[in-house]
């Protein structure tokens, strides 16, 4: 949540919560996209187990990898307009 000049919350706007907390079904070519990323991560995840002693910062680096796959799997299911309805909410 953003902040105004007096530090009070700005609140999101309406569309983009319902945006974030829906189901967004893969289009086109996202499945692929999806794949791609979570191949790309298993490789670094597996660098990152190669290279590096068990530790919490492992760990660490280990769900920051998992968590960086899923802001991007988010990015494309989120932000790529719907070309089967007809009415867009754009930010």
């Amino acid at each position: 949540m953003a902040s105004t000049s007096d530090n009070s919350p700005t609140p999101r706007p309406r569309y983009d919560i319902d945006n974030i907390f829906c189901y967004h079904a893969p289009r086109f070519d996202q499945t692929h996209r999806y794949y791609s990323l979570r191949e790309a991560a298993k490789s670094l995840a597996q660098y990152i187990l190669d290279l590096t002693p068990p530790s919490r910062e492992q760990s660490l680096a280990l769900t920051k990898l998992e968590e960086a796959v899923m802001w991007a799997n988010a990015a494309i299911a989120r932000n790529e307009p719907d070309t089967t309805t007809s009415e867009q909410v754009t930010p």
